[in-house]
């Protein structure tokens, strides 16, 4: 079999096995309820106070545009000006590109960048990963906070999600499936790296330009500003997922620890499959049934309202940024550079 042969076979792996996973997710997610919770679920759905959802998604908007323009903060000390909606718009497609491929959108970023302002593709990926370091940052410390509020409901929580993903033969699906796309992600890295001293080469110069990219903040001028921008779009973050609870009037006084809770269970179903396809209903879904619980006589109405919740959050945000996304992909300038030249051309003639 030809190189090219499985390069492409590998692409299709890498797109078509985590949209697999995420789609039994989303059968387990609605199979698992019994006709009770099916009712619950549904009757909340239609009852919800949409008007809430559409202030989440505002401020979801908000939140990309301020992370778009945050952007430069990284991109300036590289040498770099691009203009504001060109990040905004390579942003927005990563993220669709993010549902088919996951993580494939930060490398969509990039060569988007360099397509309209020919900005080193190594040198704005370092950037992106930047943003994921202060990312991860942000969200230890919201786990940290959840852990301060309410360590006993973590811990509870995590058995029910373990026992709630075991199968009848006592095995468990979930961490199967996580095991098992760590392990084949490790051994294909492996035998590139063994087997393949182009793929070694460009891998230790491609690492060498992200930690450039990554240490770009030190070298802000507006460090103080990169960290206020980034406080605001975790705000923003936080903000628009609460503001859904609103939505039912079973969740509209839900605690703060289980907001912080179900806001990182989410977060983690998103890392774990195709913009978390599946798994941000259920883990959220879990999280709400869970506080829930003491308010209802019955599982179900617990259960099929959690679930209900995770579902309209899940889907109002990734057809909103879906929707926003198919914008910016008719708007990004093909090349900014062929665009400006043009411009100069013409105005001498």
């Amino acid at each position: 079999m030809s190189k090219a042969s499985n390069n492409r076979i590998i692409s299709i792996i890498k797109v078509v096995l985590p949209l697999l996973i995420g789609v039994y997710l989303l059968w387990h997610f609605y199979s698992a309820m019994d006709e009770s919770t099916k009712t619950v679920f549904f009757k909340a759905i239609k009852e919800a106070d949409y008007f809430w959802i559409i202030i989440s998604l505002v401020l979801g908007f908000f939140s990309h545009v301020v992370r778009a323009y945050r952007w430069k903060y990284l991109l300036e000390p590289l040498g770099h000006t691009p203009k504001f909606w060109h990040r905004y718009h390579a942003l927005m497609i990563g993220y669709i590109v993010n549902l088919l491929i996951p993580r494939a959108g930060e490398a969509t970023r990039a060569a988007l960048l360099y397509r309209t302002d020919r900005i080193s593709f190594s040198s704005s990926f370092g950037t992106i990963i930047a943003e994921r370091v202060f990312d991860i940052i942000m969200l230890g410390l919201v786990f940290l906070a959840a852990l301060f509020l309410s360590f006993d409901d973590l811990i509870s929580l995590k058995d029910q999600i373990v026992e709630g993903s075991s199968s009848e033969d006592g095995s468990n699906w979930f961490m199967r499936i996580f095991i098992s796309v760590i392990v084949g992600g490790l051994i294909i890295f492996l035998i590139l790296w063994w087997k393949v001293e182009t793929f070694r080469s460009k891998f230790k110069n491609f690492i060498k330009d992200v930690i450039k990219g990554v240490f770009s903040i030190f070298k802000s001028k507006n460090p103080g500003k990169f960290i206020f921008y980034t406080l605001l779009i975790w705000a923003l973050y936080m903000t628009f997922f609460g503001i859904c609870f609103y939505s039912f009037e079973e969740t509209s006084s839900f605690p703060m620890e289980g907001i912080l809770i179900g806001y990182i269970a989410g977060t983690l179903g998103i890392m774990f499959t195709n913009g978390g396809i599946g798994a941000y209903p259920y883990l959220v879904g879990v999280v709400v049934a869970f506080y829930m619980k003491g308010e209802f006589d019955a599982t179900e109405e617990s259960e099929g309202i959690g679930k209900a919740l995770g579902m309209i959050i899940w889907l109002s945000q990734t057809a909103g940024m879906i929707i926003l996304g198919l914008i910016s992909l008719v708007l990004l300038p093909r090349n900014y550079k062929k665009e400006k030249h043009d411009k100069v051309g013409a105005s001498t003639t």
